[in-house]
């Protein structure tokens, strides 16, 4: 396994990890969970990913108890949540979503109890809240640093000047800005990663643990000829996911992406996962798999990424037509 410094923190994460949107509680049972966990962590992977609104909190249980049972050495590994869209989704009253000093406050509580650890390392601001001011947000996230309940905080899915307001707002109060933020990043999204975060790494930087490196499945290619029962693109409640990511044009892509990595002796996902360690700016790729065999396949982009050639990138490039 490799380790990437967080930005320019202290901390070291494996340079792949694991994360549980979607599939803890949903597509895999406590069985499986502990068995892929248990992989990664053998693997030498050391930053596991979760959050409230995975699956109403139901994901950080499951997580919490693969952790209780394991009883791996704290010391070891890294665990986050995020907060933001709490637990309910549209039945959560007004108190129980966004970045307020309550709700975050809360969420971080509940998510320790849930996950029963004493401490999260990561604590992720999971959307921008233009509700609560940004002094607000800076403010709580600093207290619980102080409380010991979090190491680092970070931001999801925020615009670049979002995030450098927040870090003006922490220098002005000389407190911690966010040290990590956690985009999509994969061959279909490319423009924060690659152009508006630029600033961010140069003058603050940021850490990143990107998530989605396989578009949510479209980067395996197992879409290509329809979708497959039980995977994520066939459950109802993403319907939106299905929307947005099956279309022709990038059906196409795939397909082309496919042919290139048979030619390299590899998949299309190792080579996709890949593609995304070779970019300097990335903390850590967060993997998905809800299979054994998918978890080591995956693993494989460790021994793929240096042998991407700047040929190999410039060909890829030219598939996607997508490059900042």
């Amino acid at each position: 396994m490799e380790y990437r410094k967080m930005g320019k923190t202290g901390l070291k994460l494996s340079a792949l990890s694991y994360g549980s949107w979607v599939t803890f509680s949903q597509q895999i049972d406590d069985t499986l969970s502990d068995r892929l966990m248990g992989i990664a962590y053998d693997a030498g992977i050391n930053f596991f990913d979760n959050a409230e609104a995975y699956e109403g909190g139901r994901s950080e249980e499951m997580m919490g108890r693969v952790l209780r049972s394991r009883n791996w050495d704290r010391t070891t590994y890294c665990i986050s949540s995020k907060a933001f869209f709490g637990l309910h989704g549209k039945n959560n009253k007004p108190t129980q979503q966004g970045l307020s000093r309550k709700h975050l406050t809360e969420a971080c509580n509940a998510a320790l109890r849930r996950m029963q650890t004493d401490y999260l390392d990561l604590f992720y601001c999971h959307r921008p809240d233009p509700e609560t001011p940004m002094e607000e947000i800076v403010w709580t996230m600093n207290i619980l640093l102080q409380q010991g309940k979090i190491l680092y905080w970070g931001t999801s899915e925020w615009d670049a000047e979002e995030i450098l307001e927040a870090h003006e707002v922490a220098r002005q109060l000389s407190l911690i800005g966010p040290a990590v933020e956690q985009p999509q990043y994969n061959l279909f999204e490319r423009t924060n990663m690659e152009l508006d975060y630029l600033p961010l790494f140069r003058h603050h930087g940021m850490g990143t643990t990107i998530w989605s490196p396989l578009a949510s499945g479209l980067l395996t290619g197992k879409y290509n000829n329809g979708i497959p029962d039980g995977s994520r693109l066939s459950l109802s409640n993403y319907a939106w996911l299905k929307e947005r990511l099956m279309q022709d044009d990038k059906l196409e892509k795939v397909s082309e992406l496919a042919k290139l990595a048979a030619e390299l002796g590899t998949s299309l996902a190792t080579l996709s996962i890949a593609w995304c360690l070779h970019n300097p700016h990335v903390t850590t790729v967060i993997l998905g798999a809800t299979r054994e065999e998918q978890l080591l396949e995956n693993l494989k982009a460790l021994e793929v990424y240096p042998k991407l050639t700047e040929h190999i990138l410039a060909e890829i490039d030219m598939i996607m037509g997508n490059k900042p």
